[in-house]
């Protein structure tokens, strides 16, 4: 069994303090069981460092715990779920387990949840984000685990990564869009996370392509058909010659539809609709949601192996890889 990378110890923290593993020990159980101003040292240095203290016995602090750590944004988004289902498709077989947790698209909640997984001494984690606070790079850092981000295959990656291309999948779209005649296209965004930031910059190259002013409706509210029926609503009011409508994902895309229909409101004909992900319920409204298509259970089953191949110790010649995307294009554009 391949023995994992050396984590910091407490006696690695006490070193840097200049007081007894003892006295470490003691503040991290109760932080008044030192004097203020040792515990305020103790601390400093266990954040600069990024150390997280251990909730395995200490005699087994050197063993592989056969477990995965997987930190998704939301338990209920079919994206992710997807993805986890194609992560344990390759990790079960190799006797590994996962541990599963989501923070709610908060930057602060996912450090919680990454220092509580390294807690458990996972053997590795798989992360659904590319944007993290400085604590959680350097609990990572620190654990000597590998990490695979997923879901993006632009930015660099902590470790490894595997993902598509946004920002190239939304210009995709916008060109199809185009192709059909439609010109005066408002982007719906939501919650503005980094791959809504990316499918945004693809949207306003086409726009600035096609030299047409780019109109953005955009919010930090969480994805709901809704919210979609929301800004439909408002878009029609602010633009009443809008042809087109791209979302940034499928929900919002589902939401305009409804929207539009109440309306009687012709699609595409008299206005073209997009979204992103191609989720199941997209392909079951009538007209069909047109969208770009993400190899989800690819990337989890991808992600997977990577992880596994370096836990055992095999050389990874590609860091990040791009699983690409398709266009599906209903039948609303």
């Amino acid at each position: 069994m391949k023995a994992k990378n050396k984590r910091l110890a407490l006696q690695d923290i006490a070193d840097q303090v200049g007081v007894t593993k003892m006295t470490v020990s003691r503040y991290l159980r109760g932080p008044d069981q030192v004097s203020k101003t040792t515990g305020e040292r103790i601390q400093k240095v266990i954040d600069e460092v990024g150390y997280v203290s251990s909730r395995v016995p200490d005699i087994l602090s050197n063993a592989t715990s056969k477990a995965i750590g997987i930190v998704v944004p939301s338990l209920s988004n079919q994206v992710f779920s997807a993805v986890v289902q194609g992560i344990e498709n390759i990790t079960e077989p190799a006797g590994y387990q996962t541990m599963i947790a989501h923070y709610g698209y908060d930057r602060e909640v996912e450090e919680k949840r990454i220092e509580s997984m390294l807690s458990y001494h996972v053997d590795g984690l798989i992360l659904s984000e590319c944007d993290h606070t400085e604590k959680s790079l350097r609990m990572i850092a620190n654990a000597g685990i590998p990490v695979v981000e997923v879901m993006d295959a632009c930015l660099p990656p902590i470790d490894l990564a595997v993902g598509l291309d946004h920002q190239a999948a939304s210009e995709a779209m916008l060109k199809k869009m185009i192709s059909r005649g439609k010109h005066r296209i408002v982007f719906f965004a939501a919650r503005m996370d980094v791959r809504v930031r990316q499918r945004l910059a693809g949207y306003q190259a086409v726009m600035s392509e096609l030299g047409a002013e780019p109109v953005i409706l955009s919010t930090e509210e969480h994805s709901s058909f809704t919210l979609g029926k929301t800004l439909m609503m408002q878009a029609l009011s602010q633009y009443p010659t809008l042809d087109g409508v791209f979302c940034c994902n499928d929900d919002l895309g589902i939401g305009a539809i409804l929207e539009c229909q109440r309306r009687n409101i012709t699609i595409p004909d008299q206005i073209a609709i997009a979204g992103f992900n191609a989720l199941d319920i997209g392909r079951a409204i009538h007209p069909n949601l047109a969208s770009i298509s993400t190899p989800r259970k690819a990337i989890g089953e991808t992600a997977a192996q990577m992880l596994l191949d370096k836990l055992a110790g095999k050389d990874i010649e590609d860091k990040v890889i791009d699983l690409g995307f398709s266009i599906f294009e209903g039948n609303s554009i």
